[in-house]
């Protein structure tokens, strides 16, 4: 029987206007009765998921969140850090210096800083109104080589991204963790950071192993928890190499694809 449930947000569990549908809430709180636990994993920072997470009652000491992609897993109450795999100060500048090379814009996220960039892109632009944070400029090549960093984002449109990084050096991608979250970003982790080990320390946490898993996404930076659980499951909308991964494909995030999941594996289970 399925005991943790892993959800992707933007383009899984909201649909294109942001939002978390009825149905989809519905589906949530009835699997939550039975005592499943579901986390919200997602490429933001906590303040980026705190009014879904407050909407769907997911506050308590028994909650937790995955953010950056995997880099923190808290406690939702008390923030308490279950586990962490970050960056350098130096590994955000090798990346930012390699992304000035390659002709991209780039942005980060510190511990002690925030959101933090080398100038405003609409992108990072993007990204400020959309987890609620404001964008701190700062050139990286000035962050002390031990500064926290949770994640490092190449950001521009897609024209321009794809040839950025098909140009990336092999060893790039065996220092770190690099996914697609979506056209316009490429983001950079920690090598032991992603959403498979985010959700697999949880698990490890609540005493249950991957079989008991559920895990929905629709884009690169899912990957690793869809090839973790138990049951990987893809959006409708998702890439087609996340569907090719998934052992299921359900709806769309503007069909209540999470609450097919929902309804099929645990409810009617």
């Amino acid at each position: 029987m399925y005991k943790l449930i892993a959800l992707d947000m933007d383009g899984t569990l909201l649909n294109s206007q942001g939002q978390i549908s009825p149905r989809t809430h519905a589906a949530i709180a009835a699997a939550r009765a039975r005592g499943v636990t579901v986390v919200l994993a997602s490429g933001r920072p906590l303040e980026g998921m705190s009014r879904y997470l407050a909407e769907l009652g997911l506050t308590g000491q028994d909650d937790y969140v995955i953010c950056y992609n995997g880099a923190l897993v808290q406690q939702v109450a008390d923030q308490r850090i279950i586990r962490s795999q970050l960056l350098s100060g130096s590994d955000a500048s090798a990346i930012a210096a390699l992304a000035d090379e390659l002709g991209v814009n780039v942005h980060g996220f510190s511990v002690s800083q925030g959101l933090i960039s080398p100038r405003v892109s609409p992108y990072t632009e993007h990204e400020s109104r959309l987890i609620d944070m404001p964008i701190k400029l700062l050139d990286f090549a000035t962050l002390p080589a031990d500064e926290q960093i949770l994640k490092v984002m190449m950001i521009d449109p897609e024209p321009l991204l794809s040839p950025a990084i098909a140009k990336l050096p092999a060893e790039l991608y065996q220092r770190y963790t690099v996914v697609r979250s979506a056209p316009y970003f490429l983001e950079f982790m920690n090598k032991r950071s992603n959403k498979g080990t985010g959700v697999a320390a949880l698990a490890e946490h609540l005493g249950l192993d991957a079989s008991q898993v559920i895990a929905v996404g629709d884009a690169g930076n899912d990957h690793h928890m869809i090839e973790y659980a138990g049951l990987g499951v893809a959006m409708g909308n998702a890439t087609d190499d996340i569907k090719a991964l998934a052992q299921h494909t359900t709806g769309r995030n503007d069909e209540d694809g999470v609450a097919q999941v929902i309804e099929h594996f645990i409810l009617n289970a």
